[in-house]
């Protein structure tokens, strides 16, 4: 709470304070883009499922324990979701008839999902509640799901490479969620809980799931040495094939007008998750350092103490604000630390904890008869002094 992204407000629930809000909203936007980029549409599902559509898909026993169910005053069952492959195949269903020349089709929501987890840790990394984009595809044929696998991974790749934060792929086990195969998104990380095998000369990787204990140490494609890493996942896909639309009765009508079952998808991203990885990745000492199209605010302004010998220099704070946040890319990306009853050594210090990647004070040499100010660079950790038109042109050549 320290650095205002979360707060912990009770064993493995968050709060998301205003600056954990904003870098979500930036992570939404940033996903949103990709997703309409695919012809993917953004819906909004119940957080409480049915429980009987998941008695009917087999998961309301099979998922165990981390599946936490509710029950009304009328004794219906219900399920506080963690994932809506059940949800989304049921409304699937219900709109039948659906015909080929309606697919594919690609549905996603940005909402919380909820894990009874036995030892929530790791803040974001494994809470109760999480924030995840799932997305669900239905494709006419078994080529025409695979064709969409591949397109999807592809977004999902410039998702990752938008954030420049190096991440590995692999092949990952398709667990309770089920399907033929599946993929998976890791940050590597110390902190990490998947264990991943990498393959030195091919790059094949897996997670360790999949790896015999007798050939954890070679690859299956080349034989070449294996080395292990600790991954963070932040993204899984799934082909799923026929497992939900066909207990849930998802059909469309062929070309034919006959009924065939869809062939699914579902391709999941951990936001909340992706937002604490990042920080675990990339944080240095005490201080977050933010990838750059997530970060709460690109510049941080700080004035003078109240009292103090610089605090005629005060009238400059406004106005650099308001210049800087008319330029192009600016807009209300200029945050003003005004708690001027603090130094401004304890502000920047905060500043920096907070990820800010770059600060700008306004101290005693704005006194001066040509007002220098001072730019601390956090990504670089060097420090000048500018002139008002050096500063200027600075922030015109900022991506």
């Amino acid at each position: 709470m320290d650095t205002g992204i979360i707060s912990l407000r009770s064993n493995g629930m968050f709060a998301l304070l205003p600056l954990g809000e904003r870098v979500m909203m930036k992570l939404t936007k940033l996903i949103d883009k990709e997703m309409s980029c695919i012809g993917a549409q953004r819906l909004s599902l119940p957080l409480l499922t049915s429980g009987d559509l998941w008695k009917k898909t087999g998961r309301w026993e099979s998922t165990g324990q981390e599946l936490l169910k509710i029950e009304d005053r009328h004794g219906k069952e219900y399920v506080l979701s963690p994932t809506h492959e059940e949800a989304i195949t049921s409304l699937m269903s219900e709109i039948y008839p659906f015909s080929f020349r309606q697919l594919p089709l690609r549905l996603y929501q940005i909402n919380s999902k909820f894990r009874d987890e036995m030892k929530p840790r790791f803040g974001l990394l494994r809470c109760r509640e999480f924030i995840m984009k799932d997305l669900y595809t239905f494709d006419n044929s078994v080529e025409a799901a695979h064709d969409t696998y591949q397109e999807i991974c592809s977004a999902y790749d410039r998702i990752f490479h938008r954030l420049r934060i190096p991440f590995l792929k692999v092949t990952g086990d398709c667990g309770s969620i089920g399907g033929t195969h599946s993929h998976e998104y890791h940050y590597i990380s110390p902190t990490g809980e998947d264990t991943l095998c990498v393959c030195d000369n091919c790059g094949n990787s897996k997670n360790a799931e999949l790896v015999s204990s007798d050939k954890s140490d070679s690859c299956d494609k080349c034989g070449s040495h294996v080395h292990q890493v600790a991954g963070i996942e932040v993204g899984h896909t799934f082909l799923l094939g026929t497992k939900y639309s066909k207990p849930l009765k998802a059909l469309y009508q062929n070309e034919s007008g006959k009924p065939e079952l869809l062939q699914m998808g579902c391709y999941g991203i951990g936001v909340s998750r992706l937002l604490a990885a990042s920080v675990e990745v990339l944080a240095e000492d005490k201080n977050i350092k933010w990838p750059w199209e997530i970060v709460p605010f690109k510049i941080c302004l700080i004035g003078p103490k109240k009292g103090s010998k610089e605090a005629s220099s005060a009238l400059w704070v406004d106005h650099l604000a308001e210049v800087m946040s008319g330029m192009p890319g600016l807009l209300d990306e200029v945050v003003v630390d005004d708690r001027d009853r603090l130094t401004i050594g304890k502000r920047v210090m905060e500043a920096k904890q907070s990820g800010y990647p770059f600060i700008i004070v306004v101290g005693k040499r704005a006194c001066e008869m040509v007002p220098m100010f001072e730019l601390l660079d956090c990504t670089t950790g060097k420090s000048e002094f500018l002139s008002h038109k050096m500063l200027m042109n600075w922030v015109r050549e900022l991506p």
